[in-house]
């Protein structure tokens, strides 16, 4: 499989303002396989060390000192080999099980920087988040996410339309027959998902009974780590939010409600266990905007918000959807009232580093699904699960903040109608790449 991730990992040894390298994303997004892939393309030899699997290792950040000279010289005892500086990757992993191998890689950073070190671990952001000796500033992050349609694409075969739909600049259509082959691939993406492991099953095999109960055993594993790792009182309330997911997405209105979760649920008793689900990076919350100026972060009604399922595929298992669902495509892509089509959306957005915001009318019920800043301007994003275009939302946004150009993503094919510009569902991802290269000519004024 092919991570786009790599490229960013391929940046970082290379980097300047390189330090110790802290490889965070929830439990089974392929962290251990895509440094262990990094590691053979760009370097000469593989440290690895997982704490989980060799306990022993611990002793090794035990005691007064974290000198890197020390552990180094240590380890090479221990593993009988030689770890070279800038010809080796050390890897740490599972390394939310050594609080002191985390601490240590501020002395990595300070004093044995020609070592390169990368960490990783299951619920790290959780143990980050908790940790009072977090090397603050001494540590470069990346975060990886399930893989996202363009992964997906290249994992099936499909290299080549991944290409020609990259390639894609401004609005202009794609032929038809790659459109509707990627909406047939788009099907297959919205019942696999992306968790690495559900995705090389499909490709293997196409059986999507398979592929479901891997969905199923990723489940479990995040239930059991939440009577493992959370505190004691949120543990109810963790299970409590994961199971009321699917269906607080298939509400009209879909701004979380917390007496939908719970009858008499305050917001107040589950906070912690959504802010605790959202560091394990299980959820992501997107906040509503009033007034949509710039910056958005600074606009954002912290007390209205949306929450979405990091993998659509787990969103559909969750809700039960039969496999046999993806025979009717119709069906996948239209039913649940959207839920499924605009958490795919959140989801290609927040891998490609866009924090998640939606408009909603005061004192009235329109609502955009996402907002986007780009380029220091806010444009307005609609998502309809099918071929529908028409959207009374977008045009209560248009009437009242005056956006430079309004756009949708749709099962339709690219194309930009008068001021309104269409991206397919397959392409969202692709929106900034193709608002800077279709020029200003060809949008018309307001």
């Amino acid at each position: 499989m092919n991570r786009n991730l790599l490229a960013d990992l391929l940046a970082w040894r290379k980097s300047p303002r390189r330090k110790p390298l802290i490889l965070d994303g929830s439990r089974q997004t392929g962290k251990t396989w895509l440094l262990k892939e990094f590691a053979r393309q760009a370097y000469e030899g593989l440290v690895y060390l997982n704490f989980d699997e060799d306990k022993k290792l611990r002793q090794f950040f035990a005691g007064d000192t974290l000198k890197p000279a020390r552990i180094i010289a240590d380890l090479q005892i221990y593993l009988q080999r030689d770890i070279r500086p800038e010809r080796d990757l050390i890897v740490f992993d599972e390394v939310q099980e050594c609080g002191e191998a985390v601490h240590a890689l501020k002395y990595f950073c300070e004093e044995a920087n020609d070592y390169h070190v990368a960490a990783a671990g299951s619920l790290l952001g959780i143990h980050l988040v908790s940790s009072p000796s977090f090397p603050v500033g001494k540590v470069n992050f990346l975060r990886l996410h399930p893989m996202t349609f363009l992964e997906f694409l290249e994992a099936a075969g499909a290299t080549r339309l991944c290409e020609r739909l990259q390639g894609a600049t401004g609005f202009e259509p794609l032929p038809g027959p790659f459109h509707d082959e990627l909406i047939g691939r788009l099907r297959h993406y919205y019942f696999v998902g992306g968790m690495p492991e559900a995705v090389a099953q499909f490709v293997k095999d196409r059986n999507l009974s398979e592929v479901r109960a891997i969905h199923r055993e990723i489940i479990g594993s995040y239930v059991r780590d939440f009577a493992k790792h959370a505190p004691h009182v949120d543990i109810p309330r963790l299970l409590h939010i994961w199971e009321a997911i699917p269906s607080q997405l298939a509400r009209e209105n879909k701004k979380f409600v917390f007496s939908q979760v719970r009858p008499g649920a305050r917001a107040r008793d589950y906070e912690s266990a959504l802010l605790w689900l959202q560091n394990a990076g299980l959820i992501h919350r997107a906040m509503a905007i009033l007034k949509p100026e710039l910056p958005l972060a600074g606009r954002a009604d912290l007390q209205h918000f949306k929450v979405y399922l990091l993998d659509i595929g787990l969103l559909g298992t969750l809700a039960g959807i039969s496999p046999t669902a993806l025979v009717n495509g119709a069906e996948l892509f239209t039913g649940y009232k959207g839920a499924f089509v605009e958490n795919y959306v959140a989801q290609e957005l927040v891998a490609a580093g866009r924090p998640l915001f939606f408009w909603k009318r005061e004192q009235g019920i329109a609502e955009v699904d996402f907002l986007l800043q780009i380029d220091n301007r806010v444009y307005p994003l609609e998502v309809k699960a099918g071929i529908n275009p028409k959207s009374k939302s977008l045009q209560s946004f248009d009437a009242i903040c005056h956006p430079p150009l309004l756009l949708r993503t749709t099962l339709l094919n690219a194309r930009l109608d008068g001021r309104m510009a269409n991206v397919p569902l397959y392409a969202v991802a692709s929106f900034p790449h193709r608002l800077s290269t279709a020029g200003a000519a060809s949008v018309p004024p307001r």
